[in-house]
């Protein structure tokens, strides 16, 4: 399978910056994005059906400038086929020893720590739950978006978001439509396959698994083993799922304003 440049590993410098990292971190996830160009024999390689996935539809809050993008807040909201509602607001990058036991402990809190050929960053989330159909029910009725955030979230968003934006400036940038579907990996290890259907018809398919602090070397070793035993091609450019979405909806929003 042709590939685009050298496979990518961290360096000593990076291992060396990332070993105490885990120390703070509830958990690890390892990820990969593949190019367009090899989506479709990646699928077959694995052996997924698309006809197993779930649907899922998500929004994106920001101003239509992107100044939560620009500040590393990123807001979400989700609807899951068959399940209820969610909402996450998180902060990338982040230093995972610079939360408060408060937020650590808050039920929906998290830092986890995501790993890429060449790369990682360490993320805060602060998740909520919602009973289905009222993230829709909310944009459809024009409702303050502050309301489907718990006291919690609305705190954290307040400490890192930019102090001139506040949860009901923002628009509603999407829906993107995703299809996920769960696989058996490397020993046991389940895997995710996310496909995210743009507005634009641009299209990402990231694989990833996740896995305790402690094991993340060598989970790390056995996926990209894993992967190239099927030929997947592990060498493309890595950008996460998420700003690909901003800056797509945002250029939409843009050019119907």
């Amino acid at each position: 399978m042709a590939g685009r440049g050298t496979e990518r590993r961290l360096t000593a410098a990076q291992l060396a910056e990332l070993l105490p990292l885990l120390e703070h971190v509830d958990a690890v996830e390892l990820k990969l994005t593949l190019p367009e160009s090899i989506h479709r024999s990646a699928i077959g390689a694995l052996g997924l059906d698309p006809i197993d996935a779930h649907i899922r539809q998500v929004y994106f809050l920001d101003t239509p400038d992107l100044q939560l993008d620009e500040a590393g807040i990123f807001v979400r909201l989700r609807r899951v086929q068959g399940r209820d509602d969610d909402t996450v607001i998180k902060l990338r990058p982040a230093d995972p020893a610079s939360f408060s036991s408060k937020d650590r402990d808050s039920p929906g809190f998290s830092v986890e720590l995501d790993a890429m050929p060449g790369g990682f960053v360490c993320s805060a989330s602060f998740r909520g739950d919602l009973p289905a159909g009222r993230v829709l029910e909310t944009l459809r009725q024009g409702r303050a978006m502050r309301k489907l955030f718990s006291k919690g979230q609305r705190r954290f968003f307040e400490a890192h978001a930019p102090a001139a934006v506040a949860l009901d400036d923002l628009v509603a940038l999407g829906p993107i439509l995703v299809l996920k579907l769960r696989f058996p990996g490397v020993e046991g290890r389940r895997f995710a396959a996310e496909l995210w259907l743009y507005p634009n018809g641009a299209r990402v398919l990231e694989l990833s698994t996740r896995c305790r602090p402690d094991e993340a070397v060598a989970a790390a070793r056995k996926t990209r083993d894993y992967l190239a035993s099927r030929g997947i091609d592990q060498r493309g450019d890595q950008e996460t799922k998420t700003r690909t979405a901003l800056r797509a909806l945002a250029l939409e929003v843009r050019a119907t304003s």
